[in-house]
């Protein structure tokens, strides 16, 4: 849509926007006429596929003779090419068209002289105006347009990478002297609608220490979108995998090494249609403490980019995604090690780590086993002692300590209730996760 000023005057912009052509398709589709009475696997029959063909040829060559005035062959296949109803042809834009976030806006605009005589020293400037912002895409301020000759135009390109949906409006001005020499400023303004090509919906879930980003692509356009990359950019402190099903092993997308060279691109159809990726995420050590204790929930972000007609590039980047919060885990118990072969009735070290993620001293520890149930009969017990004093660790430090155990039945058993209690504080922190063994007699 062009709005001008009123008033005479000498010069006028007119504006194309540069985009690829499309394929001009001729409905209706061609048909080969063997489809009309026989079935596709009718060459499976040998005698059918030594005798039909020739029969259909020279029916159809007679179909064919340029002395049919009927034109009864129109509808007719004659290479398979033809099926598609693909002309050979490239069609040009008849309109301005859908203008689409993370496009690259291209215009080809041309100031025209429709007067009968000469306008002279033209400073000519071009504006994308948003409802944020004003960025200038030409200005011929330094250099103006020496003249343009009557009935003749000045041409230029300006591209313009859309970053902002909703209302654009492009200014092409220009000052410029008439044939009487006096200096007239002609504004014009050319108005389009940047809308969404693709909608992003991101679930997030966490399991013990890992956690899963799924994220569903929705195509908003009229045309399929090839999708070159959809990556995931963790936020620091974080590594993400990306999860297919057709793959043994998630790629690493933490890193360029784990990049593939050459990825096929995925197609999400128009008019609606969907895709959804899957990351693994993870704390990344050494660092992972302290961000447990600032208790941030960033998880990083997507960087999109596709294709669509002829291969015309679009890129979107997402907002930072959020997580649930991190929970401010003040210690951390874990198992290191535990024998490979533990006989009845004999004796065992577990090889454990107490780890503190807090920015202050804590401990001394005491380090039990708690009985879960008044009646359950545990089969894993302490051997000597039944708590263990741990000295106090350090803010973000570590100790590493054993626990002798002993079992007291043959078979698969557990490993439970193996408790931390801060002696200090009085304060008992949640105990360990089960652990299965196998117990051999001797």
């Amino acid at each position: 849509m062009s709005t001008t000023q009123q008033g005479t005057h000498s010069l006028a912009f007119r504006v194309m926007r540069l985009c690829k052509p499309s394929f001009h398709v001729e409905p209706p589709f061609r048909l080969d006429p063997a489809d009309l009475f026989v079935g596709e696997d009718i060459f499976d029959d040998p005698l059918a596929a030594a005798n039909l063909p020739p029969l259909l040829s020279s029916q159809l060559t007679k179909s064919m003779d340029s002395s049919d005035l009927t034109y009864s062959n129109r509808f007719l296949l004659h290479h398979p090419s033809d099926a598609m109803g693909f002309s050979g042809l490239l069609l040009l834009p008849q309109s301005f068209g859908a203008i689409y976030l993370g496009e690259t806006f291209c215009s080809y605009i041309s100031i025209n002289n429709n007067s009968n005589f000469e306008v002279r020293d033209i400073i000519i400037k071009a504006e994308i105006q948003t409802e944020r912002q004003r960025i200038l895409l030409l200005d011929t301020s330094k250099s103006p347009v020496e003249s343009v000759r009557a009935g003749g135009r000045y041409d230029f390109i300006v591209e313009h990478d859309v970053k902002e949906l909703g209302a654009h409006t492009l200014v092409c001005t220009a000052l410029y002297n008439d044939n009487d020499g006096e200096r007239k400023y002609l504004p014009q303004f050319f108005k389009f609608v940047v809308a969404n090509p693709l909608s992003v919906r991101t679930k997030v879930r966490t399991v013990q220490e890992t956690t899963y980003l799924e994220a569903c692509i929705e195509n908003h356009t009229k045309s399929n979108l090839y999708m070159d990359q959809v990556e995931f950019e963790p936020a620091p402190h974080w590594s993400a995998t990306v999860l297919k099903a057709d793959e043994l092993h998630p790629v690493d997308n933490s890193s360029t090494g784990g990049r593939e060279i050459f990825k096929p691109p995925i197609l999400i159809r128009s008019g609606g249609g969907i895709h959804n990726y899957l990351y693994q995420l993870k704390l990344a050590s050494p660092d992972s403490a302290q961000m447990k204790v600032e208790g941030t929930n960033i998880l990083g972000k997507l960087q999109i980019t596709w294709r669509t007609n002829l291969g015309e590039p679009g890129r979107l980047q997402t907002q930072q995604i959020l997580g649930t919060p991190i929970s401010c885990k003040e210690i951390e118990l874990q198992i290191l090690e535990i024998p490979s072969l533990i006989n009845l009735d004999k004796s065992f070290l577990v090889h454990l780590n107490l780890t503190n993620h807090t920015d202050r001293e804590l401990g001394p520890f005491d380090v039990r086993l708690s009985q879960n149930s008044a009646h359950e009969e545990k089969n894993v017990m302490i051997n000597g002692l039944q708590t263990i004093v741990l000295p106090q660790v350090e803010a973000f430090g570590s100790t590493d300590f054993h626990l002798s155990l002993i079992a007291t039945k043959l078979g698969v058993q557990r490993i439970s209730g193996i408790t931390v209690s801060d002696t200090k504080e009085k304060k008992t922190y949640d105990p360990l996760p089960d652990v299965e063994i196998f117990v051999e007699s001797d």
